[in-house]
């Protein structure tokens, strides 16, 4: 059995909560350490029992309170090497005891968890997505895909849950007032994923056994 939360979701940053019987993380520390903290005490989880956090990339919505809260509660940090090289002030932060550096594709485990990363394409160092097993349970969390790929398509198939980015409406976003330069990288290649191929993946994976999905939009 896994328990699933969206602490925090969005531009202003993200967090997200797995807790097994015997094991809990955080994926991702996009707010500061005070939030994160909070909104841990609201779904009644003390900080001093989590196992550690799962990093899918180094941009600041998903790594502001990640040194601080590692440094805090003495906790470990599951991230691939080039992610952790392109965030020096966060790096800088954590104990040298506390970096746990992985392989994007090797699996490993934290407490009863398998993890399985998986490559994503954004405009980050090695960003990635996360397979989560217990037992024969699988669920899968990737968000900031600048388009989706068979290989993606792949590591999502089995899924119970899936937390998948649904990010923008391309209509909407052409008659925006965001400057073309950030209206070209949100549609880019290695931007973020459109609500309408999100949509088009949850409709494949119902096929291969999906039964919950959660969005992560842009707000």
């Amino acid at each position: 059995m896994m328990n699933f939360c969206s602490l925090y979701s969005g531009s202003s940053g993200n967090s997200l909560f797995i807790e097994t019987k015997n094991t809990k993380l955080l994926v991702d520390a996009g707010v500061s350490c005070k939030k994160i903290e909070n909104a841990l005490q609201d779904i009644n989880i003390d900080p001093n029992s989590l196992d550690g956090i799962l990093i899918t990339h180094e941009h600041i919505d998903h790594v502001q309170g990640l040194g601080t809260l590692s440094n805090k509660f003495d906790l470990p940090v599951f991230v691939n090497q080039e992610t952790l090289d392109a965030m020096p002030k966060q790096k800088d932060k954590i104990s040298s005891k506390n970096i746990k550096t992985f392989n994007i594709k090797d699996k490993f485990e934290i407490g009863d968890l398998t993890i399985h990363p998986f490559s994503i394409p954004h405009d980050a160092a090695n960003p990635c997505g996360f397979n989560i097993y217990k037992g024969n349970k699988k669920i899968s969390i990737a968000t900031d895909i600048g388009h989706m790929t068979n290989d993606i398509l792949k590591n999502l198939e089995e899924s119970l849950f899936i937390m998948i980015e649904a990010n923008y409406d391309p209509e909407v976003l052409r008659c925006s007032s965001y400057p073309f330069s950030l209206k070209s990288r949100i549609a880019g290649p290695t931007g973020h994923l459109p609500n309408e191929m999100a949509g088009k993946t949850i409709s494949h994976l119902l096929k291969s056994g999906l039964k919950n999905a959660m969005l992560r939009s842009l707000k």
